[in-house]
Order: C-alpha cells, then structure tokens, then sequence
C-alpha cells in the first residue's frame, strides 16, 4: 500500500514507539490521527508533524464506546481510515507471588490485560470496520494493521507475567485476525520489538543500560525508534507480508532477570 494521501490512526503517538510511528507514516505522505492519553505529548508530537498533517483524540484504548466515537469521527472528519498501529501500551513489573508470599494485586494483572490487549483488540476491531468501507486498491487491499507486542511474548523476564501475558496475546490473535480480515482486502501483521531507545528506557541509570546491551548479539547497542518507524512503514508498503509477526531485537533472547 502506498503511503501517499493515507489516513493512519497510531495508538501511544504522544511518544516513544508510537511517535516514531507517526513520523514514519507522516514523512511518507500520510496523514495520522494520534490516540493516547498523554494530551500534552500529543500536543507536541502534533505541533512537529504540522496540524495539517496530524491532530490527536485523548481516550482510554479499552474504552469501547469511546473507541467507537473516535473512529466514527475520524471517519466524519477525514473520510476513511487506511492504516492503524497500535503503540499504546503499559508495563508493570510484579512477581506471581512477592518476597512476602502474598498473591500479585489481581486487579493490577488485569489492567494491564485491558490496556494492552483488549486495548489492541478494541482499536483494530473499529479500525477493520473503518477499513472494510474502502474501494480496493489497485492491489486490492483496503488497510493494513499493525499491532505491537514485544520479544517479552516469546522471552518474558521474572516478574513479567502480566506484561508478557498480554504481548502474546497480541501474536496469538495476529494470524487469525489476518485470516479474519483477509477477504475484505486488510493485512494484519505485528512488531514484536526488544529494547528500544524510548525515554523511558533512557532515563534508567547508565549501568542498567549497559547491562541490558551487553546481552545484545548486533548491532550492539538499543534500537532506535525510527527504526521501528522504519518496519511500520516496509510493512504498509509491503503488500504481500500477512499474519507476520517480526521481531526487532539485534538477535537478543532475554535472561531470566
């Protein structure tokens, strides 16, 4: 699919993977509608895009009606939806049981399930259902989504029971979602990446970093987000990569701790 006069939606926009998104899909030629909760950084992700090329909706990605309004706006406001990454995500880092004994908080597990996988799941349903309104393209396609999960769905650490629950979740559901959506002309592939150069990441101290690329094979050092940008946009322009998920790791499998 070409990039050119594109609508994408990219969920967790206002920053690190999402941003990075953004800008990928904006420097091809598309327009983007950020969704996050960070109005502030959306603000600001809007304002270095160009208000022409991009604006920002501020909702909870697990929120149904809330999603549902936000597509049916954008739809209304810009006339189609071509292509939808899903970047919004939470981490936490809890042990099934902690040094005391007592029982991770069950209520904590399942935010983290609403946010990150109903929240994918909420936003790419809306997004196919968008998606399937267009004419075909010359390739017969009518969107691409893309989801992201993380190497911790296939290499979780100690104490990423909730996280890596919810990051294979979202590569369980890739294949079937793109066999799902196959007849209506839309692709569904996910990004699986490993340790990314977000803010977060770089505000740990210095010898936690380099702790953590010591253990990368190559290139060693942490992936930028651009380069993630970069995987967005091969896999939008790609027509022929479906039911994929691919990791962005520099060959890394992480340790237990």
């Amino acid at each position: 699919m070409d990039l050119h006069n594109k609508v994408a939606v990219v969920t967790g926009g206002g920053s690190g993977l999402g941003r990075a998104a953004a800008q990928a899909l904006v420097d091809g030629g598309a327009t983007v509608v950020i969704i996050d909760m960070n109005a502030e950084a959306c603000a600001k992700a809007v304002a270095e895009l160009g208000a022409e090329k991009a604006n920002f909706i501020q909702l909870d990605v697990s929120s149904g009606p809330d999603v549902e309004a936000a597509f049916n706006k954008i739809k209304a406001d810009l006339g189609r939806v071509d292509i939808c990454v899903n970047c919004a995500g939470i981490g936490i880092a809890v042990k099934t049981i902690d040094r005391e004994g007592q029982p991770h908080d069950l209520d904590l597990y399942r935010k983290v399930i609403e946010v990150n996988l109903i929240g994918t799941f909420n936003i790419s349903r809306c997004a196919a259902a968008a998606m399937a309104l267009n004419e075909p393209d010359e390739k017969a396609e009518k969107g691409v989504i893309i989801n992201t999960a993380s190497i911790a769905a296939f290499d979780g650490q100690m104490g990423q029971a909730a996280y890596s629950a919810t990051k294979g979740g979202i590569v369980g559901m890739t294949l079937p979602m793109a066999r799902d959506l196959a007849s209506q002309g839309i692709r569904v592939n996910t990004i699986a990446p490993g340790v990314m150069a977000t803010p977060l990441m770089m505000g740990m101290p210095q010898p936690v970093q380099d702790g953590i690329v010591s253990n990368i094979p190559f290139p060693k050092r942490l992936g930028e987000p651009s380069e993630f940008g970069l995987l967005v946009a091969h896999m939008v322009e790609n027509s022929y990569l479906n039911g994929e998920t691919i990791r962005l790791d520099g060959a890394v499998r992480m340790q237990p701790r």
